[in-house]
């Protein structure tokens, strides 16, 4: 009888860990910090090949998308975001090499959601003329979805002198 006891008391008290709750545990959390840095790296890094498909496989390809620009330009869904496309793609833009520095990168407790704070250097030329964004500070938000990190938001910012 006390066995039968202690079974129901365990039954009642057993919960499943869901995919979110078990990201949580230090060795998956390790994994997804990974995951989500990809991607932010995947925010830049696609212009070296301009790999369209690798930049638009970690942007929100919906209408909740939303970027915000150093000069107050603020940009709307996916759609808007491919307007650029015209200029990323052309000839005259390329990239020449980016650096990331000091990335912290958060999560939220149920893991289904990240924030993220960086420096970026992108250095590019536009017909031979740099088209840098130096010291670029640059913060974004990622949402886990159909078990992929993409980022829902992001902001780049020019620190005044």
């Amino acid at each position: 009888m006390k066995n039968l006891t202690i079974i129901f008391t365990l039954l009642y008290f057993y919960q499943p860990i869901s995919s979110s709750q078990a990201t949580n545990d230090p060795s998956n959390i390790y994994s997804e910090k990974k995951l989500v840095e990809k991607a932010i790296h995947n925010c830049i890094d696609w212009a070296k090949n301009k790999d369209i498909n690798l930049l638009y496989s970690v942007i929100a390809n919906d209408t909740s998308f939303i970027e915000i620009h150093p000069n107050n330009r603020v940009v709307k869904g996916f759609e808007e975001f491919k307007k650029a496309e015209d200029f990323w793609m052309d000839p005259n833009f390329k990239a020449i090499r980016y650096e990331i520095k000091d990335l912290d990168i958060n999560f939220s407790k149920s893991s289904t959601v990240a924030w993220f704070y960086c420096v970026l250097d992108d250095i590019n030329e536009w017909k031979g003329q740099p088209a840098n964004w130096e010291n670029t500070r640059w913060t974004g938000v990622l949402e886990k979805r159909n078990s992929k990190w993409v980022v829902v938001q992001q902001h780049f910012s020019f620190a005044s002198e």
